[in-house]
Order: structure tokens, then C-alpha cells, then sequence
């Protein structure tokens, strides 16, 4: 960006560029179409992103973001206390609540196994959902992980380290395609995977 542009609207654009999916040109093009459109874009923006990092807090249950602690799930009295659905983050569990399938609880894990990015267990919300899981309620644990080799990677640890007795591990069917993430698969593919989940 020129320099005549200002260091203000550099620092949107390099900060929008960060954002998933959008490179220099697409930031440059969303910093325009919000200056363009200030009153009706960019003021109600920024005013929403300050009240949103100022009241999202992460529940203290199964990680989601929300508003409240517990968050809006895991106060549910009408959700199945004994069924959770492990999930990478909050993309996908918003998918899985888009499909309407699944009435149990949640965990987010935070990411996923990976060596080479040097992310062991420790650095994952795996020691929680054993907790979760020991304490006895849960009956039923769904590993609705990226069918990736991270993702399987992780859910083949979280299986081994909640497996018993008394809890059942499954995981979403292979309707779930290989190398695709919850977050982009349409509501029918996720209600067919949740009905077809087999033992992990």
C-alpha cells in the first residue's frame, strides 16, 4: 500500500490480511469496501469486535466461546449429559448445532496432535475431557475430529486415553470426506456421519 494511504489503514489492512482465507489484494479490497461504507460497516464493526473482546470468555466446560460461563450448551438442561462430541474448535462445533443431529455436550480439544508443529498433549484440552469422562456420567464419547493425519493422529490418543468400561468411543463415518473439515461440509453429510458413527 502506498504511504500516502496512512499507517492507520497499513495496520487494517496487514491485520485483515492475517485473517483466514484473505491474502494482501482481498485485504486491501475489504479495508476499501469498509472505509467506503463507514457509517453502515466499519463504525458497527469496530464497535462489535471491541464488545466482543471485552465479553467472549471460553467456558470453563468444554472451551467454547460464548458470552456466559457456563456457556450456552453445557447450561442446557435439555442436552444429553452423557454424550460428548469432541471437536477440534468452535467452526466445527457451530456445524455440527447447524445440522440440528447432535443434543449432547461438547469439548474442544483447542487444535489437534501435530509433531511437527510441536503440539503434544499438553498443549490440548486433553486432560479436561479425561476428567469429563471419569467422573462417571458420560456413556458415549464422539470423536468428530479432521479426517487428516493430525486429526486422526489425535483422535487415535484422546480414544486410548478415555477408553473403559463404561464409556463407548465412536467416530463420525467416513461420509466425512478424507482431508475435509466440519466446518465446510453441508448439514446433510454431517446428520449422515453422526448416524453412521462406528467404535474408534
Amino acid at each position: 500500500m502506498a504511504a500516502s494511504a496512512g499507517p492507520e489503514i497499513e495496520r487494517l489492512i496487514s491485520l485483515l490480511a492475517k485473517l483466514p482465507g484473505l491474502g494482501p489484494r482481498s485485504a486491501r479490497r475489504a479495508a476499501l469496501a469498509l472505509l467506503k461504507r463507514r457509517e453502515q460497516l466499519l463504525v458497527p464493526l469496530a464497535a462489535s469486535l471491541a464488545e466482543t473482546a471485552d465479553k467472549v470468555v471460553s467456558c470453563s466446560v468444554c472451551g467454547a466461546p460464548d458470552t456466559r460461563d457456563p456457556c450456552a450448551v453445557c447450561s442446557d438442561g435439555a442436552r444429553d449429559n452423557g454424550l460428548i462430541c469432541v471437536v477440534e474448535e468452535a467452526g466445527a462445533l457451530w456445524a455440527m448445532e447447524r445440522s440440528g443431529a447432535f443434543r449432547g455436550k461438547y469439548h474442544l480439544l483447542g487444535g489437534l496432535l501435530s509433531a511437527l508443529d510441536g503440539v503434544g498433549p499438553e498443549h490440548l484440552r486433553i486432560a479436561e475431557l479425561v476428567g469429563r469422562v471419569k467422573g462417571g456420567a458420560v456413556r458415549e464419547v464422539v470423536l468428530a475430529l479432521p479426517a487428516t493425519v493430525d486429526g486422526q493422529t489425535t483422535a487415535h490418543y484422546v480414544a486410548e486415553r478415555i477408553a473403559g468400561p463404561d464409556v463407548q468411543v465412536t467416530s463420525l463415518a467416513r461420509g466425512v470426506p478424507v482431508g475435509g473439515e466440519l466446518d465446510w461440509l453441508d448439514d446433510g453429510t454431517i446428520v449422515q456421519a453422526l448416524r453412521a458413527r462406528r467404535p474408534a
